[in-house]
């Protein structure tokens, strides 16, 4: 399964929500980066997706985007070919 990585903050319903349809996909670990705790990392996600809002989620080296982005690829069967590629 492919490495999920997850911008989040501690208090993010959506990051709530974007988690809970991986976990039912089967993903078992999700990294997250609490950007509320560390600036650096805020940064650091704005530099790659030229976005301030949380979650943002990468599958593999593919940037995934936000909640609303992830059950898009999801409607659209997209998804869990994504979570299963080598």
């Amino acid at each position: 399964m492919a490495k999920v990585v997850m911008y989040s903050t501690a208090v993010c319903p959506y990051c709530v929500r974007a988690e809970r349809l991986l976990v039912s996909k089967g993903v078992a670990e999700i990294e997250k980066v609490r950007i509320d705790l560390d600036p650096i990392r805020r940064q650091e996600m704005m530099d790659k997706t030229g976005r301030r809002t949380v979650p943002q989620i990468w599958i593999g080296e593919t940037h995934v985007g936000g909640c609303d982005e992830l059950y898009a690829l999801d409607r659209s069967g997209k998804l869990e070919p994504l979570l299963n590629a080598p």
